[in-house]
């Protein structure tokens, strides 16, 4: 009896996620976190852009979002960011646990939720005055800490291959345009042609970005050497310091902003079911 019992709650509680999941207040708000995405992708394709031409800048997620704090309004849109990065992240966790879909599927979704709260708690850290755009634990001394642990360079190299993993999913998704599977319409006409060019080459900008990331992450675990290991800011600034570095990374901060628009068209055309 106990047993049935406890299934019933579970069958209960699965209903009333599911609910949620549906509803359409949180389908709209998480919507927004796809809007909030493109703010941010917009704002580090404006860094990239501007270190590719000797500026300066963090070229990452902490600084693109303290950018966003800086422009007019920016506490308004901050604040924008972190109510749709929030929904967007327990869309995407309750479409990994109550939702269909294959074992792959729902685990992605889940994923992409822990990355999309971890958005939300940063954005949220800016939003109440907190953070800066150089501040906390950068990716060498996450690395360091890594190499500490048992079997550290093997950890470092387990990241440098999930990194690289995912930036050749993002150049295949952006050159193969499976990214039109998640929408469900383009609209018609230039609206049609503009989604697939943004999604096309911000996809791929993005994939080249994290293929420099986790090439790096890669050298450190090679090396024994935490020093190597780059995050985002890291890896456009090393694009940066490469035969025609210039042209290259400007054509990477072009396809981040272009990714940035790609994104904002999301949030209209996202296929939420």
């Amino acid at each position: 009896m106990l047993a049935g019992v406890s299934n019933d709650i579970v069958d209960e509680g699965s209903r009333r996620a599911r609910q949620v999941a549906d509803h359409p207040w949180l389908e709209t708000l998480a919507r927004i976190g796809f809007a909030a995405s493109g703010l941010i992708h917009l704002a580090l394709g404006w860094i990239a852009g501007r270190v590719a031409l000797g500026g300066g800048g963090e070229a990452d997620t902490s600084g693109a979002i303290a950018t966003v704090r800086e422009a007019p309004a920016g506490p308004v849109l901050l604040w924008f960011c972190v109510v749709g990065f929030l929904a967007l992240a327990l869309f995407q966790v309750l479409e990994g646990t109550v939702g269909g879909g294959g074992a792959g599927d729902r685990l992605k979704a889940v994923g992409k939720g822990v990355l999309y709260a971890a958005l939300g708690v940063v954005s949220v850290r800016f939003a109440t005055g907190g953070g800066s755009s150089g501040g906390g634990e950068s990716s060498a001394d996450l690395t360091q800490r890594l190499m500490e642990m048992p079997g550290g360079r093997w950890i470092v190299g387990a990241v440098a291959l999930g990194a690289l993993g995912v930036a050749v999913y993002h150049v295949y998704k952006g050159l193969s345009q499976k990214f039109l599977e998640d929408l469900a319409a383009t609209g018609g006409g230039q609206l049609g042609t503009g989604v697939r060019l943004a999604g096309t080459v911000g996809y791929t900008a993005k994939g080249v970005a994290l293929l420099v990331v986790g090439g790096l992450f890669g050298l450190a675990a090679w090396q024994a050497d935490p020093q190597e290991a780059q995050g985002m800011d890291g890896a456009l600034k090393t694009l940066a310091e490469q035969p025609s570095g210039t042209a290259l990374l400007l054509a990477v901060a072009v396809g981040l902003t272009l990714y940035g628009v790609y994104s904002l068209a999301r949030a209209r055309y996202a296929r939420m079911d």
